[in-house]
């Protein structure tokens, strides 16, 4: 199922945060994505009851499974264009930049060929 850029961003920062941290709240995407904490609660809501994830008592954010299948997704690409943007020769600052801005249009044909060429010149 396509979803909308906005709730990948919000679901990859889940991912991000949680790893960096072992636990998210809200404030915590907030923060981190430099939004208000109404936005934010607004989006959770949806992201709930659409399925992607859970939140207990104490308002911690956990991924449910197809929360964290489309995360990994968009991260991969996020950190794997990213670098193949560097390659080329981009500064590091616009490959993350861009990369954000790819990770989400890109078609997984083209991702895939762009991984495969990655993994080939790592070689």
């Amino acid at each position: 199922m396509k979803i909308q850029e906005s709730a990948e961003n919000y679901l990859e920062t889940i991912l991000i945060l949680k790893n960096r941290n072992g636990k998210v709240r809200s404030v915590d995407i907030a923060n981190e994505m430099h939004f208000s904490k109404p936005s934010v609660s607004v989006a959770m809501k949806n992201l709930r009851e659409n399925g992607y994830i859970s939140m207990d008592k104490e308002g911690n954010i956990e991924l449910l499974p197809d929360g964290e299948d489309i995360a990994s997704k968009i991260y991969e690409r996020h950190i794997l264009l990213t670098k193949y943007l560097v390659a080329l020769g981009v500064s590091p600052e616009t490959a993350a930049e861009d990369a954000c801005r790819i990770e989400h249009d890109i078609s997984i044909e083209s991702f895939e060929a762009i991984k495969e060429h990655t993994i080939k010149m790592a070689k």
